[in-house]
């Protein structure tokens, strides 16, 4: 028996909609998608606040105290490599004072996006003197011009700054601060080894896996970072049929996204629906968990924060399988 163009055109459609909507479900991840989403309102991002996460200095006993590191006209000098506690080999300048790449600039081609008041705690680190010591290659070092006119450091292709707060030869204070400045690994990647003490006051242990669980006394089993930063889901987002991130722009710096994290590197996610997808607003690949993206929060100081929880009423912790945590889907 024939069957009519109707049934056909039902059959097919039926099919198509079918492989969409198991496309991101499936246990092996699909290649990355692309979003489109809308950018969300403002009245949704949370407040940033004024506090500033910190660590435990690594500063060896009788170093004595670097001239302070907020002045933007310190030379870098020749740089070399130390090794600091919890964070392993780290790029310092000629007085041993770390230096530090953000998660905001980009590497190609080189350009800073820390500017104003966050160039006043994050001085940039001046190009003009700046020479290859012991395990630096040389060919890494360049230099970007700023929006001043004036040429900052790079380390492969990452621009350079030090951090107000580290005082001493060997501080490491400004590792893992707000979920986007890290220190500089000599080959211009960041150094792997975590948060170095966590907080403002140092002291915390840093999460070694790329993503893991902590029972958080309140919300229960959540997800954190490497830091052990609280993680989040968006509930403007979409998972399905692909992962659509509606988090652009002003909401991005209040809500740092997740980079991609192997998920060899993960420890009690499930792995079903863990994936990466391609934004479409220039800031690269972001992690999912079942797959919603997710983010962390700026105003999560230190390990163990959860200030991001509940905000405008779209912000939730997430559960290992990636659920909400405290609110329906």
């Amino acid at each position: 028996m024939k069957t009519s163009w109707r049934s056909a055109s039902l059959v097919a459609s039926a099919a198509a909609v079918l492989a969409l909507t198991t496309a991101c479900g499936q246990d092996s991840p699909p290649a990355a998608s692309q979003n489109v989403g809308a950018t969300a309102a403002p009245g949704d991002y949370g407040s940033i606040g004024s506090g500033t996460a910190g660590a435990a200095g690594g500063a060896a006993t009788g170093q004595p105290a670097a001239p302070s590191a907020s002045s933007p006209s310190n030379p870098a000098g020749k740089l070399s490599v130390s090794t600091a506690e919890k964070v392993g080999k780290v790029v310092t300048d000629s007085l041993g004072l770390t230096l530090y790449r953000f998660d905001q600039d980009t590497e190609q081609p080189p350009k800073s996006n820390c500017d104003g008041d966050c160039a006043k705690t994050w001085p940039p680190v001046p190009a003009d003197d700046a020479e290859a010591g012991e395990g630096i290659d040389k060919a890494l070092l360049g230099s970007v011009t700023r929006a001043d006119g004036t040429k900052q450091l790079t380390v492969g292709g990452w621009p350079a700054y030090r951090y107000a707060k580290d005082v001493n030869a060997g501080d490491v204070k400004g590792q893992g601060v707000g979920g986007k400045w890290y220190a500089l690994a000599p080959d211009g990647k960041k150094a792997q080894g975590g948060a170095e003490g966590g907080g403002a006051e140092g002291g915390g242990e840093a999460v070694q896996a790329g993503l893991s669980t902590r029972n958080d006394a309140k919300l229960g089993e959540i997800v954190v970072d490497k830091n052990g930063m609280t993680v989040y889901r968006f509930k403007k987002d979409e998972a399905w049929p692909k992962p659509v991130s509606n988090c652009t722009g002003e909401c991005l710096e209040k809500w740092p996204l997740v980079e991609p994290v192997d998920f060899a590197d993960t420890k009690g996610i499930q792995k079903k629906g863990y994936m990466i997808f391609d934004r479409t607003d220039g800031k690269g690949k972001q992690q999912t968990i079942n797959c919603s993206p997710i983010y962390t929060f700026a105003n999560d100081k230190a390990p163990g924060d959860t200030n991001g929880q509940g905000v405008g009423g779209t912000w939730f912790a997430v559960r290992p399988d990636g659920k909400l945590v405290g609110a329906s889907e």
